[in-house]
């Protein structure tokens, strides 16, 4: 049984209806709901009314802050946040700064951290959050001011925040960290309830946010959205993450009361003012933004509205039309909040978008697996009678596919087979590593690797750990920006070499002997037990290929194997 639940938005419109629905449930069995919000008073409200609706049997926790930043700025407001230089240099270096820095410090992982719940349901519109940060404002901005003569220092404030309204990075890092924090902190299911970003409507929506048609913030909303979605696919694909889950609602959510209430237009105004006259005679200047103290007061706007949670408050003409048949039509947070339930006991709703993608995506094929055997051999076909004939190099890595250690990996490998041959012959060897690694120098012209590596950028480190055989460029360490030069320590020495230089230290030599030692033992044991015996640890092939042997540490040293 399920007896932890953290809720983002859990206050909100669909929120609270999946807190009543867990408690409901006879399949689950609740014991601590941590319902999350962004303000405390949202939080400490829904819990209050919980506690009052459901008595002592749940525990209601509430916690709050914007959790796609630091824990510090979680309680301001963004327009503080980039109201503020020191706040936006720090918003910036948290989405585009060091990841483990800024994932220990993110608000979201901390409460993945300190509640540690078994099931995570998000219903925060992360879509919206992001988008209507408006990008496009910011690029208008910044466009304006670097055309009226340049760079200006004034202009860093606009500048700011157009880089913190990029919604790729934001993303991305948001999913990285819940991730590693899911991962880390024991999550087994995480569903989120996404968005379509245009209530089910195409491209051809006529409604907005108040701005004309067709809305580029509307439809970067959309973007997001199924950006979004595709992270969360790939999350669901990663070995140690929970199970990973989206429910999509395709139409306008509501509602959750009907009322007379003081409200606001699009420009924060409350009030209404007597009407005044204005000349529009050829070449007239129009003021779209006028003093409001010059204008008679005329009362408060106060209107009998529908509240439809986090899509805003709507007149009844506005949800009439947006509701009516052919429109936006209409789903309620009841419904959404029966289908993510029955989602998280296990049931098949049907509804679930990344099953629903798994289902349809094109997964490997019989056919490709012969075809890659005959591509194989006519490549090994093809490599020997060139190098024969002297027209070109071997076919072992250009630099170009990632990470850095597929090519480093290569290289070595490739020194390996030049020198041994084969497995065994690796195994048989009792000499020092010492007696190896100088072995290996000695064979750099003949596998030719001590022009090819250098010239791609995969610096060769010799045994004595001090010279570095390089060329023009060297491809790790990985640096940003117009920064070429960095300093060597002994520790970043040794990491560079492990991520993406051919290291001949007896170290390195001694590891390769024992991954070829568990690849050869696994060989022995497919052959032996056959089927059962073939897992990710078996090394398939009877000879020494490169790429199977690179593949092989892929898949038991780095987690980088598919799942599905």
């Amino acid at each position: 049984m399920i007896h932890d639940f953290l809720l983002f938005g859990g206050a909100g419109l669909v929120g609270t209806q999946v807190v009543r629905h867990l408690v409901k449930s006879p399949h689950l069995s609740p014991r601590r709901v941590v319902v999350a919000s962004l303000t405390e008073a949202e939080a400490r409200e829904a819990c209050d009314r919980l506690e009052a609706e459901f008595g002592d049997g749940v525990s209601f926790v509430p916690a709050w802050g914007n959790l796609f930043v630091p824990s510090e700025l979680a309680d301001l407001p963004r327009s503080a946040i980039l109201g503020d230089p020191a706040l936006r240099a720090r918003l910036l270096d948290a989405v585009y700064g060091d990841f483990e820095g800024a994932y220990r410090e993110n608000h979201m992982v901390r409460l993945i951290r300190q509640h540690r719940p078994e099931v995570i349901i998000d219903s925060v519109n992360t879509a919206t959050g992001i988008s209507y940060q408006d990008v496009f404002d910011g690029v208008a901005k910044v466009r304006s001011w670097m055309g009226e003569g340049g760079y200006d220092k004034a202009g860093i404030p606009d500048l700011d925040a157009f880089l913190l309204s990029q919604s790729s990075p934001q993303l991305v890092r948001h999913v990285g960290f819940l991730h590693r924090a899911t991962s880390e902190y024991g999550t087994r299911i995480y569903l989120k309830v996404g968005t379509t970003g245009t209530g089910g409507m195409g491209l051809n929506i006529p409604y907005t946010h108040s701005e004309d048609r067709p809305s580029k913030k509307l439809l970067a909303k959309t973007e997001v959205a199924f950006a979004h979605t595709g992270l969360l696919f790939l999350m669901a694909r990663t070995p140690g993450a929970p199970i990973v889950k989206e429910v999509k609602p395709a139409a306008m959510i509501g509602y959750r009361a009907v009322q007379v209430r003081k409200v606001t237009d699009k420009h924060n105004n409350s009030e209404l003012f007597a009407p005044k006259p204005t000349a529009l005679g050829e070449g007239a200047t129009l003021d779209l933004r006028e003093d409001a103290q010059v204008y008679e007061r005329a009362g408060e706007l106060r209107v009998a509205v529908v509240d439809t949670g986090e899509n805003g408050l709507f007149t009844r003409g506005e949800f009439s039309a947006i509701t009516a048949l052919g429109q936006m039509e209409y789903i309620t947070p009841e419904e959404i909040a029966h289908t993510v339930v029955a989602e998280i006991r296990g049931a098949n709703s049907g509804k679930d978008v990344i099953s629903a993608l798994d289902a349809s995506v094109l997964n490997p094929t019989y056919k490709a697996g012969l075809v890659r055997g005959v591509a194989l051999r006519d490549l090994q076909a093809v490599e020997d009678e060139a190098i024969d004939g002297g027209l070109a190099e071997p076919s072992i890595a250009l630099g170009r596919l990632g990470p850095p250690e597929l090519s480093k990996l290569l290289f070595e490998a490739a020194l390996f087979r030049e020198v041994y041959g084969d497995m065994a012959s690796i195994l048989r060897d009792a000499r020092p590593p010492e007696a190896v690694a100088q072995d290996l120098v000695t064979a750099l012209p003949s596998a030719r690797v001590d022009r090819l590596a250098p010239s791609i950028g995969i610096p060769i480190l010799l045994p004595d750990g001090q010279t570095l055989l390089r060329g023009p460029r060297v491809n790790v360490p990985e640096v940003v920006g117009h920064r070429t030069q960095v300093t060597v320590s002994a520790k970043e020495r040794d990491a560079w070499a492990k991520k993406g230089w051919v290291d001949l230290r007896p170290a390195n030599i001694t590891r390769w002997r024992e991954r070829v030692s568990m690849m050869t033992r696994a060989r022995s044991d497919l052959r032996q037990e056959g089927s059962a015996a073939a897992t990710l640890r078996s090394y398939m092939s009877d000879r020494f290929e490169l790429g199977e042997v690179v593949a092989w540490i892929f898949n038991n040293e780095m987690d980088g194997y598919r799942i599905k």
